[in-house]
């Protein structure tokens, strides 16, 4: 075992040098001209983000997002920003094969993606951006998320609306809480990582392969409503975008999409709870010589509470249910699946504590249940259960303002999650003497805003 473990923490020690030196190296050197929201808004990253880093959003960012983009406090700002992630990323176990050609069955380093950003606000009613994704481990580019916004203030019987419309490409990237999927924790990810074979259709199924257009009110600080639909662009264009058309299926017609909120002040924290709503009929695979579609009704409930203290720390925690009820008449008529009808119950639960928001703690859970299908899922059980706990440690030391300005940020951190399942079982999952732990897996990473 020892000469093992060995080979091992020297690769993780290299990897932490290289992680520092890449750092360092971006401190030192000048980047002309890539701003971030915080330098349009005058704003230190710990002002939006909790643990001075994003996605989870402070009620104040959550104003800011609801309300275009638009704050500012100079009048023009170059708005492009990038961000890098690299990872180091260890099964307990060895994969069966590695993910690509380049990449091993373990101990695989990898820098994950390189993203830039057209991200800013003009004038006082529009605002966005979009982001366009290198992905280290599929060596493609593509484009990412999408969330552009038209905005006005007005007076409906003395309360103040925001209301506004968001064109974009996820339904839930444009949502303001980290209750949803689509900015749900954890915030960061390796595609080396090993993950369970099904979530619901909410849960990134839709993401970057459709277009979006809905409507929004966000009264009085306090409730949110939010309504409108999805469509599924030309094969022709995903591709030109980067997106496999065909990994999915299309629309048929337009996927209804609903959503509600509502915060307010429990103590000296923030409360929100709420639901979600979602339906798509899907042509799999765009094949629609069947003339039937699959069907997917997902329904969600939601609830986040944020607690800031007088000394910088910062507690919250996130949660939401989904339940999925799945129709997959297309999918049967194609030999894809052996039942037309599934359900599917989705749990997700985390917290977090940071430090003088700068050093935190999470903890994450998980638990995804489903209808047996032997067809479908295969395995020793034929259903898609899986569930267990992520935990992560970070820190983000320019949170609070970095000495060579607002246009750098990094957070540094380690990520172990563990399975009590995967893919239908605890032992044995695959009928080939794989258990659920074989895929408990750590992984260090660094993460680059500038």
């Amino acid at each position: 075992m020892p000469h093992q473990i060995l080979p091992r923490c020297a690769f993780l020690a290299r990897w932490l040098a290289a992680a520092l030196t890449i750092a360092i190296m971006a401190c030192a050197t000048p980047a002309a001209a890539v701003p971030s929201f915080a330098e349009q808004t005058g704003q230190k990253c710990i002002a939006c983000h909790v643990g001075g880093y994003g996605p989870q959003l402070t009620p104040y960012g959550r104003a800011f997002k609801i309300g275009g983009y638009t704050s500012r406090t100079d009048k023009f700002n170059l708005p492009l920003s990038a961000q890098v992630v690299a990872s180091f990323v260890t099964t307990k176990k060895a994969q069966a094969a590695p993910p690509t050609p380049d990449f091993h069955t373990n101990n695989n380093l990898a820098l994950d993606q390189v993203s830039l950003f057209l991200a800013g606000g003009v004038g006082t009613h529009f605002g966005g951006f979009v982001q366009v994704t290198y992905g280290g481990v599929s060596k493609q580019t593509s484009w990412d998320n999408l969330d552009l916004r038209a905005v006005t203030t007005v007076d409906v019987g003395g309360k103040n609306v925001v209301a506004g419309i968001s064109l974009n490409n996820a339904p839930g990237v444009q949502d303001p809480w980290n209750t949803v999927p689509a900015w749900g924790f954890p915030y960061t990810t390796s595609a080396l990582s090993p993950s369970p074979s099904t979530v619901p259709l909410f849960a990134g199924g839709l993401a970057q392969n459709t277009l979006g257009l809905t409507a929004y009110a966000w009264v009085d600080s306090k409730l949110y409503i939010e309504a409108g639909g999805y469509k599924s662009p030309s094969a022709s264009l995903l591709t030109s975008l980067g997106t496999d058309p065909y990994a999915l299926g299309d629309i048929n017609g337009v996927a209804p999409y609903a959503r509600v909120a509502f915060q307010t002040q429990v103590g000296a924290g923030t409360l929100e709870i709420g639901a979600l709503a979602l339906r798509a009929n899907l042509y799999p695979g765009r094949d629609h010589t069947a003339g039937v579609t699959d069907r997917y009704t997902d329904l969600g409930l939601d609830a986040s509470y944020q607690l800031p203290r007088a000394n910088g720390d910062i507690f919250s925690v996130n949660a939401r249910y989904i339940h999925e009820r799945q129709n997959l008449r297309a999918s049967f008529l194609q030999g894809n699946v052996g039942n037309t009808d599934a359900n599917l119950d989705d749990i997700r639960v985390d917290a977090s504590y940071y430090w003088r928001n700068a050093i935190g703690a999470t903890v994450g859970v998980f638990d995804t249940t489903g209808s047996t299908d032997v067809v479908r899922f295969g395995g020793l059980t034929g259903r898609p259960d899986s569930n267990g706990v992520t935990f992560q440690l970070d820190g983000t030391p320019f949170g609070n303002g970095s000495p060579v300005g607002s246009w750098f940020n990094v957070r540094m951190g380690v990520q172990y999650t563990a399975y009590g399942k995967f893919n239908g079982a605890r032992t044995n999952y695959d009928g080939a003497g794989a258990n659920a732990s074989d895929n408990n897996t750590l992984r260090i990473f660094t993460w680059l805003a500038f």
